[in-house]
């Protein structure tokens, strides 16, 4: 079976046609507004459907073909955010997840500013996420890499921060500008019990501290967005919102959605 998908997925990346991303909103509840959105990329396999990319991500790092991926994915993501500003969609957020071996090439920051130079995007809008376990593999040599994207003026973001009890030295030392509360924290929040909120109120105090923007991922459930709104945590990301959409559906929840996400200069006038 691996074998079999190892030369799928070769194959589909010299095709081209059979990835396709998705788009999960992030929200500024306080403003009632849709401040940006997480790229997804799934899967159109030929034999087996659509594929999530817990099933195929890791064999795409194992075999090195994450790296043609990732490109796949900055350029895919780009494009669409370019239609998107040109249509009035002018602030908002792209995060895209990077991987362990994209971050170990010397050439990184110099080919993601080429894609934005191809699609006239500057370089603040773009959110690149970094996992935590990933930052801490090789500490010295990734806060390197973070400050050469902090330097073409890129956002840096922490992805499953808390997870793995980085030291605070080096929470200092990254120039990064968010954290993401890993949604494990957001599920065991409980009205109920006064408990289930401690680990991110320790996270909220330590983003203030290092004057970092909080986003809190995997927000399902009114009781939870009140208990982060309470946290002071007020972006987030999640299934009360949206789940993960194709482009065309992501448009309509821009403009059609109780969190509208288009400039109110460029909006129809009513």
């Amino acid at each position: 079976m691996r074998l079999t998908l190892e030369g799928d997925l070769r194959q589909a990346l010299e095709i081209g046609d059979q990835f396709e991303l998705y788009y999960q909103p992030q929200i500024s509840f306080s403003q009632r507004r849709t401040i940006g959105m997480e790229a997804l990329i799934r899967w159109h396999h030929p034999r087996y459907g659509l594929m999530m990319p817990d099933t195929f991500i890791p064999l795409a790092e194992d075999t090195g073909m994450i790296v043609a991926l990732g490109e796949w994915v900055i350029d895919r993501a780009l494009c669409q955010l370019a239609s998107w500003r040109s249509k009035g969609f002018t602030r908002l957020q792209l995060a895209i997840n990077l991987s362990p071996k994209e971050l170990e090439r010397g050439d990184l920051p110099e080919r993601i500013m080429r894609r934005l130079d191809t699609y006239a995007i500057p370089a603040e809008v773009l959110d690149i996420e970094i996992t935590e376990t990933l930052l801490m593999q090789d500490a010295e040599k990734n806060i390197s890499t973070v400050k050469q994207l902090r330097n073409c003026g890129l956002k840096v973001s922490i992805d499953d921060f808390g997870t793995r009890y980085s030291s605070l030295n080096y929470l200092r030392r990254f120039p990064i500008n968010s954290i993401k509360i890993d949604q494990s924290f957001v599920r065991d929040l409980n009205p109920d019990k006064q408990s289930s909120t401690s680990i991110i109120h320790a996270i909220a105090c330590i983003a203030r501290s290092f004057d970092l923007r909080i986003l809190a991922e995997g927000v399902e459930s009114e009781a939870q967005r009140q208990m982060l709104s309470g946290l002071e945590c007020d972006d987030m990301q999640g299934f009360l919102f949206s789940q993960p959409l194709t482009a065309a559906a992501f448009e309509g929840f821009l403009s059609g959605s109780d969190f509208p996400a288009r400039d109110r200069a460029t909006a129809p006038l009513m």
